[in-house]
């Protein structure tokens, strides 16, 4: 006997992975591992003209719907879910020149792909590295006595992309005074203050900051003072 239930209503050919052992009305040969019903009666797919055809597995919409594209003639196969009390498609029979093609097709966007993704990230590139000279520009503006060589290391890691850092906040796209200065404190109390060491040691974050506050102000002093005195 073929599967029970009602067949699936999927467009065209439909062939079933039967749960049990069935045999070809026609052939008598089986088990059969997919079949197709003719007039209430199993066939296997070489009695039904399908055995040239090749399975491809669920999984791939893409490689799928372009294997069917290709394909003169292609069928779904379906599996009967008890549980569910349904059929439920398990992918589809398709000429094996055709899946070849839709491979090439899918290797081809794939590769695609790949090309569009470098070009991405070459452009994301060169914008950050515009965008961190600016920011490393501003910072020696707002503090003239900054090393240069300072100034870009804090302006590289303040805007470095998916950091979550000051330098990628709207404020320091648009590369606002209060940004900038903090990406330069945040410098300072980590690199020219006992800061980290005061963490390390157990004492809270907001102690350690009220006790290096000092020490931070009087390198922001004196980065911004050598501005002041050049000028004059």
């Amino acid at each position: 006997m073929a599967p029970r239930a009602t067949p699936p209503s999927h467009p065209g050919l439909v062939v079933f992975q039967p749960l049990k052992r069935r045999h070809c009305a026609e052939c008598r040969r089986g088990s059969l591992p997919l079949l197709v019903v003719e007039d209430g009666a199993p066939r296997c797919l070489d009695c039904a003209d399908l055995g040239h055809l090749v399975f491809l597995p669920r999984g791939d919409t893409a490689l799928t719907r372009r294997a069917r594209e290709e394909s003169t003639l292609s069928a779904v196969v379906v599996r009967f879910n008890r549980r569910r009390s349904r059929y439920e498609r398990q992918g589809v029979l398709v000429e094996e020149a055709a899946l070849a093609r839709a491979e090439q097709r899918c290797l081809a966007d794939a590769e695609a792909r790949r090309r569009r993704r470098v070009r991405d990230a070459r452009r994301r590139a060169a914008q950050d590295e515009l965008f961190a000279q600016a920011f490393a520009t501003e910072i020696r503006r707002l503090f003239p006595g900054c090393p240069p060589d300072r100034a870009r290391a804090i302006a590289a890691h303040a805007s470095e992309r998916g950091s979550g850092r000051v330098g990628r906040s709207a404020a320091g796209r648009a590369l606002t005074e209060g940004a900038v200065t903090s990406a330069v404190v945040a410098s300072v109390r980590h690199l020219d203050t006992p800061y980290d060491r005061l963490l390390m040691s157990g004492v809270p974050r907001h102690e350690a900051r009220r006790r290096i506050s000092a020490a931070v102000e009087t390198v922001l002093r004196g980065w911004t003072e050598a501005g002041l005195g050049s000028a004059g």
